[in-house]
């Protein structure tokens, strides 16, 4: 990877500040993704679709170096998720799978809950064929556990066990 080529990078934010940062961000120029999904909230009077961070209080941003501290002064922006001391490098092919995900409008389900150590599969059918990820129980569903590098959080899909076979 060039040290010149734009990475993307975790921003962690102000809580409930992620939509605010993201339209800063692209305000200033910075290539910026919020992934959002849609759920439906209960109020005492109605029901809301709302769309909301599928990862509370970050945003992903796609810099070069020079525009590190330019992201990172956005209000509302609080500092790089970090690793060894260095702001980490999430992989392209990790936000693209975010993306993908996304756009197949599945379930999904942020979790902050640790995972044991489980079984790598691989996803034979349906929209996700060919996705790997690592299979845990969870709430009494079998569900594959996408793991995202360098954030607190697992994205799980709710797959029938059916449909995995072992990597």
């Amino acid at each position: 990877m060039s040290t010149t080529g734009k990475v993307w990078h975790a921003l962690y934010t102000r809580p409930r500040w992620e939509k605010k940062v993201l339209k800063y961000l692209q305000e200033e120029g910075i290539e910026a993704f919020l992934p959002l999904r849609k759920s439906l909230k209960q109020w005492s009077d109605r029901k809301k679709w709302v769309e909301e961070p599928l990862f509370r209080s970050y945003v992903f941003v796609h810099i070069v170096p020079s525009e590190y501290y330019k992201a990172l002064n956005i209000v509302g922006a609080v500092r790089y998720v970090v690793f060894e001391g260095k702001a980490a490098v999430i992989p392209d092919r990790q936000i693209q799978m975010v993306k993908d995900l996304l756009a197949l409008e599945v379930e999904l389900e942020v979790t902050d809950e640790t995972l044991l150590p489980g079984e790598r599969v691989v996803i034979r059918y349906g929209p996700l064929k060919d996705v790997e990820g690592e299979m845990v129980e969870f709430r009494s569903k079998s569900v594959i556990a996408l793991r995202i590098d360098h954030i607190s959080g697992t994205i799980l899909v709710s797959v029938p066990s059916n449909y995995v076979k072992r990597k």
